[in-house]
């Protein structure tokens, strides 16, 4: 289904969370603009569509903005009915957005403070991170997808763990991800990265690996200045 030439994603190649807004919008079938962001030098464009967080991903559908990817997946599935993501149930919809909601607190963001401390938070961070997709894991019950035989809402939400992850441990010396005890994880991981659509939609580890590194550094280096 093609959409209005009014639709426009603002968003940085090496972003998990602008991913998940391409996984989806290809999915649904629904032609964009991608708008590629150099956050280090803020353009006019994302400070207007984004002036409360000032990050990418942003969605402009008409010249109105929607922020944040989580929000954003929630737009784009119910603007355009196909292939959904969430499950029209209101129970089922509503334990989609609950563990959305745990895999983002107690998990993504818990990753992130992994990969830009040290010492004992590093390896705090890094237990409780392992703890969340320990409980995750659980969840899936040898299930193909999160959803079930299709791709949805909650798989897009934690796809950055294919690829993303690895290097976040392999450039913060860390590990997070137990292959031996994650076995339901381990094929989901593999089913996941089938997908024709997240297959060609990847950027390379070798580049992610570079930028995040960077990153890293760059944060330490700032925390021991202040």
């Amino acid at each position: 289904m093609r959409t209005p030439d009014d639709l426009k994603l603002l968003g940085a190649w090496y972003s998990p969370f602008v991913r998940r807004v391409e996984w989806a919008l290809k999915l649904k079938g629904v032609e964009y603009e991608h708008l590629e962001q150099d956050l280090r030098n803020k353009s006019e464009l994302l400070l207007q569509h984004n002036p409360v967080y000032k990050r990418v991903p942003v969605l402009v559908h008409g010249g109105k903005s929607i922020a944040e990817s989580i929000v954003i997946l929630q737009y784009i599935d119910e603007t355009w009915k196909q292939n959904p993501l969430l499950p029209k149930d209101p129970y089922e919809r509503a334990m989609v957005l609950f563990w959305a909601k745990f895999a983002e607190e107690k998990f993504t963001e818990v990753a992130r403070k992994a990969l830009l401390s040290s010492g004992e938070q590093q390896e705090e961070a890094a237990k409780q991170a392992t703890e969340a997709l320990g409980i995750l894991d659980t969840e899936l019950k040898n299930k193909k997808f999160f959803k079930g035989e299709k791709i949805g809402f909650l798989d897009i939400v934690l796809g950055w763990i294919t690829i993303w992850l690895e290097v976040v441990e392999e450039v913060a010396s860390i590990k997070i991800y137990d292959s031996h005890k994650f076995t339901f994880l381990n094929d989901w991981k593999s089913s996941f990265l089938e997908l024709p659509i997240i297959k060609e939609n990847q950027p390379p580890k070798e580049d992610l690996l570079v930028y995040f590194h960077n990153i890293r550094q760059f944060v330490l280096a700032s925390s021991t200045t202040n």
